[in-house]
């Protein structure tokens, strides 16, 4: 028998066997050994009925909206918006926090948020296309998946895994969930390195080191994509050492003779080998990528509370018994996918005090059930094993707590690439079980898939609002104050506080040392407008901040959203102006906590406004931009300040530096429209416009922007469009002060006075103290309507209100001319010209009342002719002085 063999000195002994008629088979080894069968290419029909199952059981997250998660990856992350600098996202983690600030939690996934951008800059804030790019990222994985299956397993078998994969409900938070957008990612790249490593590692006797590049580019895309994605390196070594050797070594020798190849030549002629260089490429590029990672982050590792991963917190042995169980956890869920939760975090999971939890046991069993497998897979070099085990293990170990805490307990999203190895797993066993039991098999298959179908479409409609997310998550878990707390929050959102108030309490129950619970507490009984109740809540959560300890960082210590007691107490008590200077402390207090907390900075200078303290303000917003200078709302702010000092030109730099960072920063849109018109610029005014009518775009209810639309047409001598845009305003709020004068303003200049009394009495049923609405309806009173009573009745309230108000007592007069009480009306027009002598309309306007009174006392007709201009061509009339209304302060909101 002709026999032809070579050895490949890192991988095995490579060898054909050929027969008298030329065809070679493989030597099989070992009694027990069973001939794999090869792989068949998959084909299309198969992976159309992938896609179809895809997007049946997913279509229903086309309706759900942004929820947990999402509100900070995508609503309230500046680095998605299209005037925020595209590098930011190379500069700053998932949630859009600077990478090198303490706060981050230093999860650089700069490549999946690039693809939220390009979402936004789509369809902005819309979910529908959110979710869509996330369901056709997952039928893409499933189709990848199953081409990687294709490659250990027999056409129908990979597909059985595939399918298995597309439908489990384990994915729903990573489908359902735009944030799990980063688990797909990633998992799409790291099988692109895996198929592209198996294409390198595909000839006998030479390397296609194009494919060797490219697995390492989409390592490192997978990575950047998500931090798990770096772990394919290791299963392209297992890959390596378990298939691909397997595939080329000889029939001859032992079980283990393909594995002691390894060691077999000596130093560097293992080294050279082909095998060995692939193996080394690929390692050393992932090792590079790993040390820029790192670098990246600073080397430090992100910090967590307690309530976020309490095994991270407790003391040896709970610590490493808990930590050790929860793959076991991890591995149930993926098994049986019944009890699924948003949110794992807090008391979900009890922490294992002692060897005598029974939950040992199961830490014990999956230990014993890899070792067992692992131990098979050797034995009979099974492919679809060793992958299967490689699949299942490697990518969980990242997130599994057992090498460095991270923030949570169980995430079910980062289950998304070990369920790989889970399906391929079950699918290599239904294989086995359909061999011998066929129907069994069958219905076996058919009862999964209809069952985890149902459950996956079923969950979905969990993550449709914030509220549905977290209810469905205390169905299954009561011991979870963060739930009752976003169940609280969804309320709240809705103004639904009685019921909001019953959640927070409830975690509070569960959780008495959970800050954040009383923080909700105390937010919820402002809302309710029970203050004191309010105040003492904030007090109890401010007692429970960690004290500080001597040589440790208070800064690492503390959460920062706990840290909004200060904020939220003080807020409340500025309320009471003589209680400013407190809140004030309170501010200062934060500060010195954390010298980054910009929203401290925010607050206190709003205080200082109040106080009258405009240049230490100012100080204040200055240096929160050395912490946070891409924060509009500082801008914004400094803007306000410089207000107050009467520094118009700087104030609007300002402003338009707030709308440059943020275009839609509603308030910047507004003030600076405000100044723009009052600039009296004609370009000017036509760019207040435009930010006026972009904000209507926003909100067509902003009664405060059909006003100053009003007061634009007003400045443009435009009256017809200053009346339409009064009335809206007027229309959205009756009781709108400024809108409801300058309309009947505009009315009474317009010579209809008439139209403009009901906006007057409108205006003073409102507001009974606004004097110059009082005086102009009076005026329209004597001259229009010939109310005299009345116009008396305006004038005197006039008084009440301002004794010595010239222009109200100068038309009581003229009420009293009216009346023919000539007498009275001497004594009152001598009293106002006594009050102003400067105004000689009220000297003259006497004159003619006393040259009528000696007229009437004249008994000859004579002396009533001596002094005809007097008493014939003057009229006492009552005066109006127009005096044009401004629009509302920027900093101020209309009371009104």
């Amino acid at each position: 028998m002709d026999r032809v063999s070579g050895v490949c000195r890192f991988g095995g002994v490579v060898s054909a066997v050929r027969t008298r008629t030329g065809r070679s088979r493989r030597r099989l080894t070992g009694q027990n050994q069973v001939p794999e069968e090869i792989p068949e290419a998959p084909r299309r029909g198969l992976g159309a009925i992938l896609v179809l199952t895809c997007i049946l059981v997913y279509h229903n997250c086309l309706y759900c909206g942004f929820v947990f998660d999402d509100i900070s990856a995508i609503k309230e992350n500046r680095d998605l918006r299209p005037q925020t600098p595209i590098s930011n996202i190379f500069l700053n983690d998932f949630w859009g926090t600077p990478i090198h600030k303490e706060q981050s939690h230093k999860s650089y996934r700069p490549l999946t948020v690039l693809t939220f951008r390009w979402n936004y800059v789509v369809h902005g804030l819309q979910p529908a296309g959110y979710h869509l790019v996330n369901l056709i990222l997952h039928a893409l994985v499933s189709l990848l998946y199953y081409r990687v299956c294709a490659m250990f397993l027999p056409e129908f078998a990979s597909f059985v895994a595939a399918i298995l994969f597309a439908v489990h409900p384990i994915h729903t938070e990573a489908v359902t969930g735009v944030v799990g957008r980063a688990e797909m990612l990633s998992s799409l790249f790291f099988l692109g390195a895996l198929l592209c490593y198996a294409r390198a590692a595909n000839r006998r006797r030479y390397t296609d080191w194009r494919y060797v590049a490219a697995c390492t580019c989409c390592v490192g895309i997978a990575m950047l994509c998500k931090e798990q994605g770096i772990t394919v390196t290791g299963v392209c070594v297992v890959y390596e050492l378990f298939v691909a050797q397997k595939r080329r070594s000889s029939g001859g020798g032992s079980r283990w003779s393909w594995l002691d190849a390894w060691g077999k030549g000596s130093g560097w002629g293992c080294a050279c080998g082909e095998a060995a260089r692939r193996v080394a490429t690929v390692c050393c590029a992932t090792l590079a990528l790993l040390a820029a990672r790192l670098h990246v982050m600073g080397a430090q590792l992100p910090v967590f509370t307690r309530f976020d991963n309490p095994a991270g917190a407790a003391l040896p042995p709970s610590r490493h018994l808990t930590f050790a169980y929860l793959p076991a956890l991890n591995a149930w869920l993926l098994t049986l996918p019944e009890a699924l939760c948003c949110d794992w975090t807090m008391g979900t999971v009890a922490l294992l005090r002692s060897w005598k939890d029974s939950r040992n046991l199961a830490t014990i069993a999956l230990a014993a059930t890899l070792i067992a497998a692992g131990i098979h897979a050797l034995k009979t070099r099974s492919s679809a094993l060793s992958m299967g085990l490689a699949l299942l293990v490697l990518p969980f170990l990242p997130a599994s707590n057992l090498f460095f805490p991270v923030g949570f307990v169980v995430a079910e999203r980062v289950l998304y690439m070990p369920s790989m190895g889970w399906c391929l797993l079950v699918a290599h066993g239904w294989r086995l079980l359909a061999k011998k039991r066929a129907k069994l098999a069958a219905a076996a298959l058919i009862f999964l898939i209809l069952a985890f179908s149902a459950k996956t479409y079923v969950r979905n409609w969990d993550w449709k609002t914030e509220y549905t997310i977290f209810a469905s998550g205390l169905k299954v878990n009561r011991n979870n104050a963060k739930l009752y707390n976003n169940v609280g929050h969804a309320l709240e959102a809705e103004g639904r506080y009685a019921e909001a108030l019953e959640f927070f309490n409830t975690a509070v129950n569960v959780q008495p040392d959970d800050v954040g619970a009383h923080i909700n507490v105390g937010r919820t009984y402002n809302h309710l407008g029970r203050y004191q109740e309010a105040e003492d809540a904030y007090v109890k959560a401010k007692s429970l901040l960690p004290k500080a300890k001597p040589g440790e960082s208070y800064q690492a210590r503390i959460a920062p959203n706990h840290l909004n007691v200060f904020l939220n107490l003080a807020n409340l008590i500025s309320k009471n102006a003589t209680r400013l200077e407190e809140a004030d402390l309170l501010y200062r207090q934060a500060i010195s906590m954390r010298a980054d907390y910009t929203q401290a900075y925010i607050n206190r200078g709003d205080i200082l406004i109040k106080l009258n303290r405009t240049k230490e303000a100012q100080e204040v917003y200055e240096r929160a931009l050395l912490y946070d200078s891409g924060n509009p709302d500082i801008y914004y702010n400094l803007g306000v300040v410089l207000l107050e000092q009467g520094k118009a030109s700087q104030a609007l730099a300002y402003l338009d530096k707030a709308l440059e960072l943020e275009p839609e920063h509603e308030q910047a849109l507004l003030n600076s429209a405000i100044l723009l018109q009052e600039l009296g610029a004609a370009d000017l005014r036509h760019l207040a416009r435009q930010r006026l009518l972009k904000l209507l775009d926003k909100d067509a209810t902003n009664e405060r922007v059909h006003f100053n639309l009003g007061m634009v047409c007003m400045d443009e001598g435009d009256a017809e469009c200053a009346e339409r845009w009064f009335r809206a305003a007027v229309h959205l709020k009756p009781d709108f002060r400024s809108a409801l004068f300058n309309l009947a303003l505009l009315l009474a200049d317009r010579r209809r006075p008439l139209e403009a009394a009901p906006f007057l009495k409108q205006l003073v049923r409102h507001h009974p103290d606004h004097v110059k609405a009082l005086v102009l309806l009076g005026d329209i009173y004597i001259n229009s309507v010939k109310d005299l009573d009345a116009a008396e009745s305006c004038y005197r309230r006039i008084l009440e209100l301002e004794p010595d108000n010239v222009q109200a007592l100068h038309n009581l007069c003229v009420v009293a001319v009216e009346r023919g009480k000539l007498a009275i009306a001497e004594e009152c027009l001598t009293r106002a010209a006594a009050l102003a002598p400067q105004e000689h309309y009220i000297q003259r306007h006497l004159n003619v009342v006393r040259a009528r009174r000696v007229a009437a006392l004249s008994s000859s007709s004579n002396s009533a002719q001596q002094n005809p201009t007097a008493s014939a061509t003057t009229e006492v009339r009552a005066r109006w002085n127009y005096i044009p209304q401004q629009p509302p302060d920027p900093h101020e909101n209309d009371a009104s």
